[in-house]
């Protein structure tokens, strides 16, 4: 390829180039969206924490509390915990002890208005003890005392009690997060500071290499 053929080139395609980082980086932030589903938890003492296996793999034993909430979040890390401080001897009072069976205590946090599904009021949170098999599931012990519940079919877990009646995993627009984590540049809508420094650097790697074009063809 001759400089001359060269020097063109870089020019013509440019906008291209640029075009396709400026796609990049706007995708980017389009996918900082959360999605509304149900989050599943494991009590840890006084604590949740956000458990490593799903419901239907779960074999929770003998006194254990377990939890789900109904909430928008991006991911594990920010997924909002379940509601309430009621343990397991609060919780199973009323159902005593069976050979050849186990208790396990749920919290069912259908969540708040602000994070139902359109048309949608979030029941109550309710807690409910499981007398269960000693090799039964979460996902079993949950059905004993909240159906009906709905899947996907990735076995992912849609609706306790019925609820939400048709979403599953859905994104939505933004996702929700605590106001001492949430960052200034994101509170109006507007692009993030982060966008505008990606589209500043292409900006300025495009002049760059327009200049390099033109003094290439003066060296001529």
């Amino acid at each position: 390829m001759t400089r001359r053929r060269a020097a063109t080139l870089l020019p013509a395609t440019l906008p291209a180039l640029v075009a396709l980082l400026l796609v990049g980086l706007v995708a980017g932030h389009a996918q900082a969206a959360g999605y509304r589903y149900w989050s599943f938890w494991e009590r840890d003492g006084d604590r949740w924490v956000y458990a490593t296996q799903g419901p239907s793999t779960t074999r929770p034993s003998d006194g254990t509390v377990q939890g789900f909430r109904f909430a928008v979040s991006e991911d594990s890390g920010d997924a909002t915990r379940p509601r309430g401080t009621a343990d397991f001897p609060t919780i199973c009072a009323d159902t005593p002890a069976q050979d050849g069976r186990k208790r396990v205590a749920l919290v069912i946090d259908f969540g708040t208005v602000k994070d139902s599904p359109s048309g949608e009021t979030p029941p109550a949170l309710r807690t409910a003890c499981a007398a269960v098999s000693p090799d039964a599931t979460t996902a079993e012990a949950l059905a004993t005392v909240a159906k009906p519940l709905r899947y996907d079919t990735h076995a992912l877990l849609c609706a306790i009690s019925g609820y939400p009646r048709k979403e599953c995993g859905d994104p939505v627009a933004e996702a929700k997060k605590p106001a001492a984590t949430k960052q200034r540049d994101d509170s109006d809508g507007g692009p993030s500071v982060g966008l505008w420094a990606g589209v500043a650097a292409v900006a300025v790697l495009g002049g760059a290499a327009v200049w390099q074009a033109r003094r290439r063809r003066h060296a001529r």
